[in-house]
């Protein structure tokens, strides 16, 4: 029988609807509890299980001792050892000893609840000796270890283990957490994990977007016709992205780069905002959302924006979703994606949509 080892990172992700865009060190961790900020690994790691357990097959499942596997493994009632020490706060140390343990209890693969702090975590944990696979969890995944979705990671697991799927190196990738607060973005390459790959359930790895004359041309004549169709006393949620930051440069407001922006009436009201922000500014006044696909990834929500909750969607509603995205950046990408926390809204988000890729421009692009 096929062993599973899981090793949770219970904060992991908690910085995304709060804006502070991860939740590395624990100063960050502190403002991000006292900002609001909620647990979304449990949940994450709860829906992998069930989709273990949908499955129904059989497997010898390691869990990380307490917060970091066991809690959720005994919700599922799925039969588990839990390795490592019981501890109410966690840190990077213990992902590494809970996973290395997991190697010397012959575990065939390791799947992990975090981001790119984990996914670095994990890398010098295990040495390229066994198969890891990222279950989406952290505030930034630029790496290409992470399923698309809890549910996908259990689908490719059982596929390994089945021996149905081939191992691939795929790369690591971490940015520089107080940087990136500042509006930079400083990524880095740090190794490679073995990987079980089924191409349409892994993320690739996210694209820097090129600086040529033709991108920023067709940047800015996005930017030019969402300007024109800007209604007043409408509150504009508008996400982070090089084309979506033209729209400040060309009203002459300083858009953030990495963060959520609301305009009205053609001017900024409010800078890098939270989920509570944006909640509190659309009360009672209609809304609309702009955001842009990750290159090379293809999310439009759920990755680098989580700002924009499935609470915030709901509340504008789905009609009132604005998607962007250059030529270039759209013809690289197999298809968009959605993954905001919330499986049922991401069903409905799924389908056809359309998408403004130059000045009076559309393309109608799925949604996996």
């Amino acid at each position: 029988m096929k062993s599973l080892g899981l090793v949770v990172n219970p904060i992991a992700g908690m910085g995304g609807a709060v804006g502070l865009k991860g939740t590395d060190g624990k100063e960050t961790l502190e403002k991000a509890i006292g900002l609001g900020a909620k647990h979304v690994a449990y949940d994450r790691a709860a829906r992998f299980l069930r989709g273990l357990k949908s499955a129904d097959v059989g497997l010898n499942l390691l869990v990380g001792a307490g917060k970091m596997g066991e809690s959720e493994a005994k919700r599922t009632s799925l039969p588990f050892k839990a390795i490592g020490e019981r501890k109410r706060e966690t840190t990077a140390e213990d992902t590494k000893k809970v996973a290395k343990s997991m190697i010397d209890e012959k575990a065939d693969v390791l799947a992990f609840c975090g981001g790119d702090g984990t996914a670095r975590d994990l890398l010098d944990a295990v040495n390229g000796t066994i198969p890891v696979l990222g279950i989406p969890t952290g505030v930034k995944m630029h790496s290409a270890v992470f399923a698309v979705s809890p549910e996908s990671a259990a689908r490719i697991l059982i596929g390994f283990l089945s021996g149905n799927l081939p191992l691939r190196e795929a790369e690591v990738m971490d940015i520089d957490e107080e940087v990136f607060r500042e509006g930079r973005l400083s990524a880095k390459l740090y190794g490679y994990l073995l990987v079980p790959y089924e191409p349409n359930l892994i993320q690739a790895v996210k694209m820097a977007s090129p600086v040529s004359e033709i991108e920023i041309q067709n940047q800015a004549a996005i930017a030019i016709y969402l300007i024109e169709e800007m209604k007043p006393d409408i509150v504009y949620v508008v996400g982070p992205g090089t084309t979506t930051r033209i729209i400040g440069d060309l009203l002459d407001e300083k858009k953030t780069l990495l963060g959520v922006d609301l305009f009205y009436n053609k001017r900024i009201i409010a800078s890098d905002v939270s989920e509570r922000e944006i909640l509190e500014e659309i009360k009672g006044r209609e809304a609309k959302i702009i955001v842009t696909p990750i290159g090379g990834q293809g999310f439009i929500l759920g990755r680098g924006n989580q700002q924009i909750s499935a609470s915030v969607i709901k509340k504008v509603g789905i009609r009132n979703l604005i998607v962007v995205a250059t030529k270039r950046k759209l013809n690289e990408l197999r298809c968009l994606r959605v993954d905001t926390g919330d499986p049922d809204l991401d069903k409905r988000l799924q389908g056809h949509i359309r998408v403004i890729t130059d000045y009076r421009e559309e393309s109608v692009v799925r949604v996996a």
